[in-house]
């Protein structure tokens, strides 16, 4: 994959330059933009000649993040729907669901701090908001992929969420080994298939870290044929802050 050089570059360079004259497949293709509080956020995908996936992410400006609401009397959490641009149908995800916690959620001591949820989702908006809550229907939550659908050291802490599913979280994540709630990755999963991947991330950590890198632990199979991101980025740049799924490799379903 490429190297990562492009982020001091000005945006509307990067939107203007990267595609070539007569060129559809290679490029930086962005999705709608929405209202976040008072600032936006969209999604986009970068792509190489052949039309194959090289980034996958959501932007949110600084606007955005100076602008959710944050701790107690700050009501319930925010949820938008983000739209990918059709070159994403490369990868294995449908669209993004971003959800701001403004007072974190459970389990406590482990995810209260204030935080976003970027889901990325293998279903469509329909069949998300088609989840019911766990008591109407335990036996579909319950209903989990063969372990070998997620990375070793993964577990399912019980029950399920309403339009999200099962979530599946690292016991190798800091969160659990004394080092707090900064930035985890969770798997997710619904009535027999893995549904989402989805980068957790602190406010605190979005606006304190410029340049973050992490690998995605990886399962040993998958459910669908595609490409699949090998690395997270978090990237602040312009006046915005990019989070990506990066280094996609090509898996076959097994």
């Amino acid at each position: 994959m490429k190297k990562f050089l492009w982020v001091l570059l000005p945006v509307a360079a990067l939107f203007t330059a990267c595609k070539k004259p007569g060129d559809d497949k290679a490029g930086i293709f962005k999705g709608p933009e929405i209202q976040v509080h008072n600032g936006k956020a969209w999604s986009w995908i970068q792509t190489d000649n052949s039309g194959n996936p090289e980034r996958l992410a959501i932007t949110l400006t600084d606007a955005a993040l100076n602008s959710v609401p944050v701790g107690g009397g700050a009501g319930d959490e925010n949820d938008w729907t983000l739209q990918f641009p059709p070159k994403a149908n490369v990868t294995p995800f449908n669209h993004a669901g971003l959800d701001w916690n403004p007072n974190g959620h459970e389990p406590p001591g482990i995810y209260d701090q204030p935080h976003f949820d970027f889901h990325f989702y293998m279903m469509t908006p329909a069949e998300v908001a088609a989840i019911p809550p766990y008591n109407m229907d335990s036996l579909k939550f319950k209903n989990w992929p063969a372990p070998s659908y997620f990375p070793a050291n993964y577990f399912n802490p019980g029950g399920g969420v309403p339009q999200m599913g099962t979530h599946w979280v690292d016991l190798t994540s800091g969160e659990f080994n004394g080092q707090g709630f900064t930035q985890t990755f969770i798997y997710g999963s619904y009535d027999g298939k893995v549904t989402f991947y989805e980068p957790m991330i602190t406010l605190e950590f979005l606006k304190n870290n410029s340049n973050f890198e992490r690998a995605i632990p990886q399962p040993a199979k998958v459910q669908k044929t595609g490409y699949y991101p090998t690395k997270l980025r978090v990237v602040k740049h312009d006046g915005v802050t990019d989070i990506m799924l990066d280094e996609f490799v090509y898996k076959t379903q097994s």
